[in-house]
């Protein structure tokens, strides 16, 4: 058996560690965090609730962006990832509508929709987001690969990854996301038992 070859491994490393770098550190989306920051807040003052969807990884995400945001930030978050009613809602409406079902029936006037999903093209999300524009709740979209994908273009704040690498694409909406929520708290260092 062949040695693994250290230096080959540590170059690919060193370059997919600046994919990252580059990513989520060469565009200024300083303003658009505190935009995003002042709009959840502005939510959470209405008595509004955060609501956030992806597909996959980006499902993930919205799950634990959605606990640290109600627990952390005390604005009240909640996502779409219980088997029985994905399950149920993909099953009665068709997987391309449960998540636009979903808000359908669990949205309010106040709350604030974000949407993630890497390519911006997923069909459920797409769906969901021209249902959110006919509701007239705020739309944030959370997207990568193509520039020009079509939830980017449905969303009224919106914040594109220039890869199209997923991990990068979902780790980096998971860092910008987490971001706000520090921000809101105004700490990146406190207990978890806050």
């Amino acid at each position: 058996m062949k040695p693994p070859d250290t230096q080959n491994e540590r170059q690919w490393l060193s370059q997919y560690l600046d994919r990252y770098r580059e990513s989520i550190f060469s565009p200024d989306v300083t303003a658009p965090l505190v935009e995003l920051k002042n709009l959840l807040c502005s939510c959470a003052q209405k008595g509004g609730k955060v609501i956030l969807a992806g597909n996959g990884g980006s499902s993930a995400i919205a799950s634990h962006c959605a606990v640290d945001l109600t627990k952390q930030a005390r604005i009240r978050s909640i996502n779409f990832n219980e088997v029985d009613l994905v399950t149920c809602f993909a099953n009665d409406y068709g997987y391309e509508h449960w998540v636009e079902k979903a808000l359908e029936f669990y949205g309010d006037p106040d709350d604030v929709v974000i949407l993630i999903s890497s390519s911006g093209k997923s069909p459920n999300m797409v769906n969901a987001a021209r249902h959110v524009l006919g509701s007239g709740m705020p739309l944030v979209t959370f997207t990568g690969f193509s520039e020009d994908n079509p939830l980017k273009k449905l969303g009224q704040l919106n914040f594109w990854v220039n890869s199209n690498a997923y991990n990068i694409v979902e780790m980096t909406h998971h860092i910008w996301l987490l971001a706000v929520c520090d921000l809101i708290v105004g700490s990146a260092e406190y207990p978890s038992n806050r």
